[in-house]
């Protein structure tokens, strides 16, 4: 049953994500459980561009008691409940905007609920986390079920049964081999989140929801159109993209073949130039992984087992990333030209 409804009597859901992680089914599985299971209406639609691995995601759930009827479809602005699938989204948008101040947001994450709280600046409200990847790397499924189990758990008034069934009828015609890993995921993750509640205590302040406006569109585009952020500039981030594994780089091994940089679609590999017997050679010097979206190609490219796979979370990133020096690589570009 729902216990808070807002002034239209609907109970509204965020799930934050990015493409690849199963925010989308997640929010469809859920709606429909709250359908069957609790005799609830429901509405569920996401919001995405191409949805390609690492583009944002947006999934939109609204129940409502049976008797009242969900009569908008628009994004949810003043969600109930957030949940969180990556942690790095935290740092490059705005995952907690328009949170109700008595709402619930739940993190994927591996910090403590009070570290989450100070890492999201949220003014007050429930906190909850749950170490998605590790559960989903441990009980071989994805991180959508991990997460809906959490937001099972949270929310109280939707059955976890009923999300088995939803779960086990979506699945079994086409991947009838992912049920009993999903289920378990989903279960581990019912189980595994700890949550608290704040009170506003003033270090942090509420976040309005705001609309998100481009600088250009279709009175004031160029003709033809206008690219605002392209493919691969020097201010570009892709550490959302990354969905919990990273290469990792073993100087002591690399044999400086260059096949990783051929491989690499984002050029994320730093190279330092030296004179050996008097002559320039090419020794790379590891990532720079502001640019690395965690594809592991050059992890299965590399002939020297210089690049191996690891858990990012284990891993200092600023401390064993490499930066780029593009003064540099101008300069030895001006020098070739001169050459």
């Amino acid at each position: 049953m729902l216990t808070t409804t807002n002034e239209l009597g609907y109970y509204e859901i965020r799930l934050e994500s990015i493409g690849g992680l199963g925010a989308n089914v997640a929010g469809k599985i859920l709606a429909e459980a709250g359908v069957i299971g609790s005799g609830l209406n429901a509405l569920n639609f996401a919001s995405y561009g191409s949805e390609k691995k690492g583009s944002p995601v947006k999934s939109y759930i609204r129940f409502a008691p049976k008797e009242k009827q969900i009569r908008i479809n628009s994004p949810v602005v003043q969600p109930h409940l957030v949940a969180i699938f990556h942690e790095n989204m935290v740092n490059t948008n705005p995952v907690t905007q328009g949170l109700r101040k008595d709402g619930i947001v739940i993190l994927n994450t591996s910090k403590s609920v009070d570290e989450a709280r100070d890492f999201l600046k949220l003014a007050s409200g429930t906190v909850a986390t749950v170490d998605a990847i590790r559960i989903a790397l441990e009980v071989k499924t994805r991180i959508n079920m991990v997460m809906l189990g959490a937001i099972v758990r949270m929310l109280g008034f939707i059955s976890l049964d009923s999300v088995k069934e939803v779960i086990k009828q979506t699945f079994e015609k086409k991947y009838p081999q992912t049920i009993a890993s999903n289920l378990a995921g989903l279960e581990a993750g019912y189980n595994q989140v700890e949550s608290k509640f704040f009170e506003y205590d003033g270090k942090y302040q509420y976040v309005e929801y705001q609309e998100e406006r481009r600088p250009m569109g279709y009175k004031n585009a160029p003709i033809g159109g206008t690219i605002v952020e392209y493919a691969n500039t020097i201010t570009k981030n892709n550490m959302t993209s990354r969905i919990g594994k990273i290469p990792v780089f073993v100087k002591e091994k690399c044999i400086n073949c260059g096949l990783c940089e051929t491989t690499c679609p984002d050029y994320v590999f730093v190279w330092d130039r030296i004179i050996e017997n008097g002559k320039p050679k090419m020794i790379n010097m590891g990532l720079d992984y502001q640019y690395c979206k965690g594809c592991l190609r050059c992890v299965d490219i590399c002939p020297a087992g210089a690049l191996v796979e690891g858990i990012e979370r284990e891993y200092d990133i600023e401390k064993i990333s490499a930066k780029h020096d593009f003064d540099i690589y101008e300069k030895w570009y001006e020098d070739g030209e001169k050459r």
